[in-house]
């Protein structure tokens, strides 16, 4: 795994923190979450910020945004209680579908 995955993953992780700490602020009226958010985000944009010396922004992002959006998802149902119907679960499986087909075959990504 090269060094800028190793980036990207780090701010996929510390914008999936940043996000489960959001839904735990209760609109931030808690003190501790919001910081962890707060601080979650800050660290997940200057990683991701670092990573697009080496990938398209529109890369990037996607991959970031999509594997966040899976994460989230998956932290809602087991944390939070949440459930997805079939359509938001067929979506999520299309999002890991894009960033698939991004990583297996677009010549615009480090391999």
């Amino acid at each position: 795994m090269t060094k800028v995955y190793l980036l990207l993953i780090c701010a996929i992780a510390a914008e999936t923190v940043g996000t489960t700490a959001l839904q735990a602020s209760q609109q931030f009226t808690r003190l501790v979450p919001t910081l962890v958010a707060m601080v979650g985000y800050a660290i997940a944009l200057y990683l991701l910020g670092l990573t697009l010396k080496y990938i398209p922004v529109g890369v990037a992002y996607a991959v970031w945004s999509g594997l966040g959006i899976v994460f989230i998802a998956m932290i809602g149902f087991v944390v939070f209680g949440q459930k997805l119907d079939a359509p938001a679960i067929i979506g999520t499986g299309m999002i890991l579908g894009g960033i698939l087909v991004i990583q297996l075959f677009s010549s615009a990504t480090p391999h």
